[in-house]
């Protein structure tokens, strides 16, 4: 079947679809695909969150596309605005706006084995009407951690008069100037935003810290205008750069991590927060759980923050939220303006969030809630749901770049999309037994790894099945999903595609005879010339003797 006869449906806009959607067009030459966004632009997280001082946890020329590195970014981590530009750059650069369809959230997608595609409906945001389309093939790019969670268990957080709001839904136009703001939680987003906030002397901020977290030094270092200039113009060495920040990157997941070594790492980030904070907080500052266990906190200001007089710290706990502020668990009430939360997000993993039904009624979460948790092979597909493939799937959590995942999964992907596009197969599902084998694995080398010594949301219901981290080095992913196993893979209306490989088979086979055959017959030609040449040799050297 041709391009016009196989279709592919995208969910979500963000640096995973807009990845998914560009391979489609530059490696395939496919272009008949929709992106289905529920915003009204492309970005995803990028496009979600302006809070002051968003940017990237990893160097930035680690987090961009390898096929389009951009020489001009300003600092070694990026700020929201200058990675969202770049990721609407790209989109028109490869015209993916006329294939999205913004404001429109998809519902469900079920699977009719007899037709071999996906019914979807999907809904418009705005109006609610619901529309249905076909798809012979879907890829999940939904964001990880998207929904805001708001700590609603705090009593009378709705009594609260002021102004309030999560981190990820920043109001644009707040002037925080002459205010009282009460920051809860001290995570990613907050360490980011609060150095940020607390520049203005003006400002009073308290941030309330339940559970202190790790710190590593991530300082945002400005290009200059010649090293911009380098990248721009010397062949490889925007490349180079980029994979040198990898190899730092991964390197400690590539050596053996014994108690020792753990221990040694521990040691020097506890004196790391402690050398960079005041002393008052020296007592709260320190976590009780391992390094690693929850997500390392990138440090690009937040503690040397922790200087200002203007900014305080209190680990308290809050016993109720009122009209005014927060009475804390000591019982001192706290007048506030605002109250900013940074508590993070609900996960999106431990509940997919839509109704996906592949083959006798399976569903995504229905395998979920059978396995204990999320569950996936390499995080890519799930058995009995056919032609579905995740993006960001269970335990693709890495402590390198998430663009590097994203793009090994997409290559991965393509391969087993290709025949069902040209029309050589209808569809691939993997297989139980090699997924079983795979997580069983998995789970094995996560028990033995830091994940398990914290509540986290990483892990079903805070303390079961951790089904984010990828205990393994990046590297060891990128190998996994350089090609795929077909052996594990339910083939249907395959039979031109397996003739095809075979015959593939066949000519790589006489290929490397013939290279063989050919090798073999230049060395035997050159060992006989040899053995002519020092048997003549020795003929005239007795012969200059006897003279």
């Amino acid at each position: 079947m041709g391009d016009l006869q196989r279709t592919v449906a995208i969910i979500g806009a963000g640096v995973s679809g807009l990845s998914q959607a560009i391979a489609l067009k530059t490696k395939l030459g496919f272009h008949n695909f929709t992106i289905y966004e529920k915003g009204s632009e492309v970005g995803g997280v990028w496009r979600a969150n302006t809070y002051p001082g968003c940017s990237s946890d990893v160097e930035i020329h680690f987090y961009s596309l390898s096929s389009d590195l951009y020489p001009y970014w300003n600092k070694s981590h990026g700020l929201q605005p200058e990675i969202q530009a770049y990721w609407i750059k790209l989109s028109k650069k490869y015209n993916l706006y006329p294939h999205i369809a913004f404001n429109t959230k998809v519902l469900s997608a079920e699977w009719d084995d007899a037709k071999q595609q996906y019914t979807l409906v999907a809904e418009d945001v705005f109006s609610g009407k619901r529309m249905t389309s076909v798809a012979h093939v879907v890829i999940s790019a939904l964001g990880i951690m998207e929904i805001p969670k708001i700590p609603y268990e705090i009593p009378g957080i709705q009594k609260f008069q002021g102004v309030s709001f999560h981190s990820a839904q920043w109001p644009g136009s707040i002037d925080m100037h002459n205010k009282r703001v009460a920051v809860i939680g001290n995570a990613s987003s907050g360490a980011q935003f609060v150095p940020s906030l607390s520049e203005d002397p003006s400002v009073e901020v308290v941030n309330f810290i339940r559970t202190p977290t790790w710190f590593n030094t991530r300082p945002h270092i400005p290009y200059s205008d010649s090293e911009k200039w380098i990248f721009a113009n010397i062949p490889l060495v925007m490349r180079l750069h980029r994979a040198w920040i990898m190899f730092l990157l991964d390197l400690p997941y590539l050596l053996p991590q014994s108690d020792k070594t753990l221990k040694k790492q521990r040691e020097a980030m506890t004196k790391y927060i402690l050398d960079n904070t005041p002393r008052r907080y020296h007592a709260y500052m320190i976590p009780d759980h391992p390094p690693g266990c929850k997500r390392t906190v990138a440090n690009a200001g937040f503690l040397d923050s922790l200087h200002r007089r203007n900014l305080t710290l209190n680990f308290d706990g809050i016993t109720e939220i009122v009209e005014n502020g927060i009475i804390t668990k000591t019982g001192e009430i706290l007048p506030f303006d605002v109250i900013v939360y940074a508590t993070g997000f609900t996960s999106k993993q431990e509940r997919y969030p839509m109704d996906v039904r592949g083959l006798n009624g399976v569903t995504i979460q229905g395998y979920y809630d059978a396995h204990g948790g999320p569950t996936a092979y390499i995080g890519t597909t799930i058995p009995d749901i056919p032609n579905f493939y995740l993006i960001n799937g269970p335990n693709t959590g890495t402590r390198t770049s998430a663009v590097f995942i994203v793009e090994a999964q997409v290559a991965y992907i393509l391969q087993l999309i290709e025949p069902v596009l040209t029309g050589s197969a209808s569809s691939f599902t993997i297989k139980a037994a090699p997924t079983d084998t795979y997580n069983a694995k998995l789970q094995e080398r996560i028990s033995r790894s830091v994940h398990v010594h914290c509540n986290s949301w990483a892990r079903t219901d805070g303390t079961g099945k951790a089904f984010y981290p990828y205990p393994w080095a990046v590297t060891v992913w990128w190998w996994r999903l350089r090609k795929p196993n077909w052996a594990h893979y339910v083939a249907v209306g395959a039979d031109k595609w397996m003739w095809a490989g075979r015959i593939k088979a066949v000519k790589n086979i006489l290929k490397c005879a013939t290279v063989l055959t050919l090798s073999w017959l230049y060395i035997r030609g050159s060992a006989q010339r040899i053995f002519h040449d020092m048997v003549a040799s020795d003929y005239l050297s007795k012969f200059t003797l006897g003279l």
